[in-house]
């Protein structure tokens, strides 16, 4: 298993670093939206649907409504003026709205799980909060700043992923050595208050060592460090939530498409809470 473990990532980090800094902004953003794909059909299994045809059927949901979402906000058209395009924020906005409820739910669980576990449609909605700002937001932060310079937004993007990869290190590593008090047993017994604390801290280290070897301006190093605290902690909330899913669907993986790895949401499951909320905070500074 370690091997294998091994063996995808040394594939995986330099697609990840080609794809994010390489590809062309129309091109990236049908890679982000292929991404986004594989993950509904692995969400098609949290769903309950059996059969490849009623599985795809929700994988061509998705596709038409990041179509849909393609045809009113073409990725170069997102930025204007610098600023963030101001009906995109309404999607911002809901999506930050579904992960306050997504934290409800897990803090509920499984108390709460009547209320979205019987309906077919109930799970079908969280897919689509959960999966498509995350399209948008990948989208939203590769073309960030591009007419300046080409690769500013693909720093950002590395950005928000050594955010979840510090978070999802230091809570491993504090959850092991210090960790005695479970955060939500019922969801995933193996994490624990302290490693979570241990996550938010090590995140905004690595928030704070980026400040400074690019010489960001001290005075807004506290608020860099608070916004971090914010999406380390909802990256946590999108891993609480796909162990939750998972656990109703009696699945130990969300797939089996990255050996030694599982499925993609394993693999992006705190992204998807985290990148959209990144987006939030990085739009609002831009108005400071």
């Amino acid at each position: 298993m370690l091997k294998q473990r091994i063996l995808t990532s040394l594939v995986l980090a330099p697609s990840a670093l080609g794809l994010v800094f390489y590809t062309p902004l129309t091109l990236f953003s049908y890679f982000a939206g292929a991404i986004v794909m594989l993950g509904a059909w692995e969400w098609s299994a949290f769903m309950g649907l059996c059969g490849k045809l009623k599985r795809g059927a929700f994988v061509v949901l998705i596709a038409a409504l990041l179509g849909l979402l393609n045809l009113h906000w073409p990725i170069e058209s997102l930025w204007v003026n610098g600023k963030l395009a101001g009906d995109a924020n309404y999607i911002f906005t809901l999506s930050f709205a579904w992960w306050i409820v997504a934290s409800y739910l897990i803090w509920r669980y499984p108390a709460m799980a009547k209320a979205w576990n019987e309906g077919l449609v109930m799970r079908g909605i969280a897919g689509l909060l959960t999966l498509v700002p995350l399209w948008l937001a990948l989208n939203t932060l590769r073309s960030a700043q591009y007419a300046e310079s080409t690769h500013f937004g693909s720093v950002l993007i590395l950005v928000v992923l050594g955010i979840v990869w510090s978070a999802d290190i230091g809570a491993y590593f504090s959850g092991k050595s210090f960790g005695k008090h479970k955060l939500m047993p019922k969801v995933s017994p193996n994490k624990t208050i302290e490693g979570l604390a241990g996550g938010v801290v090590a995140s905004i280290i690595f928030v704070l060592a980026f400040c400074h070897f690019t010489d960001v301006d001290l005075v807004v190093w506290p608020i860099y460090a608070v916004m971090t605290a914010f999406i380390a902690l909802f990256s946590a909330v999108g891993d609480l939530l796909e162990s939750m899913f998972k656990r109703e669907a009696g699945l130990k993986d969300s797939g089996s498409c990255l050996p030694g790895h599982g499925g993609i949401l394993d693999r992006i499951d705190s992204l998807t809470a985290a990148a959209p909320i990144f987006v939030m905070c990085y739009a609002w500074t831009l108005s400071l």
